[in-house]
């Protein structure tokens, strides 16, 4: 890997756009920041978003471009809308949902770099089942949590909200 020592740049309605899971665009790859940052926009259906999962590699920095969106993180739950950020650890389960009535988008920026391309990566080899897609996950790091695998007080619920 480089080191990052130039600007980083991805002017309006650029990047590389991946259809899994709903339309990503990638903006920045790690391969243009020396590792330490990938970003992407991700639009989400109304009700859509990610199952719980947790990522071993990186930390990852959300801002909602519009529309309202649920966040769950370590038992605590949040909702944000257009213009609300929220860091997530990595290590941690979390997941996210539209709860918005529209689709939502949001900027999701990981440190470092590197899961930005699963995306992409997602659409060019279109797994099926969910085994696959967790197969591809596990190669970035990423691992899916069932709901009944944490303890009752780490367990994303709909009613639980923290400022």
């Amino acid at each position: 890997m480089t080191t990052f020592t130039h600007a980083a740049v991805s002017p309006p309605d650029h990047g590389t756009p991946a259809m899994a899971s709903g339309k990503h665009v990638i903006r920045m790859m790690a391969a243009n920041t020396g590792g330490a940052l990938g970003m992407f926009e991700a639009s989400v259906p109304p009700g859509e978003g990610p199952p719980l999962h947790m990522h071993e590699r990186e930390d990852e920095f959300f801002r909602v471009l519009s529309g309202r969106f649920g966040f769950w993180c370590a038992g605590h739950y949040v909702e944000l809308a257009e213009g609300g950020c929220i860091a997530l650890p990595r290590g941690v389960p979390h997941r996210f949902r539209n709860i918005g009535e529209t689709e939502g988008c949001l900027m999701v920026v990981v440190t470092p770099g590197g899961f930005e391309n699963f995306f992409p990566i997602i659409d060019l080899c279109k797994p099926e089942t969910p085994e696959q897609i967790a197969s591809v996950a596990k190669d970035f790091g990423v691992t899916f949590v069932p709901d009944d695998g944490l303890p009752h007080d780490e367990r994303p619920h709909d009613d639980r909200k923290v400022a």
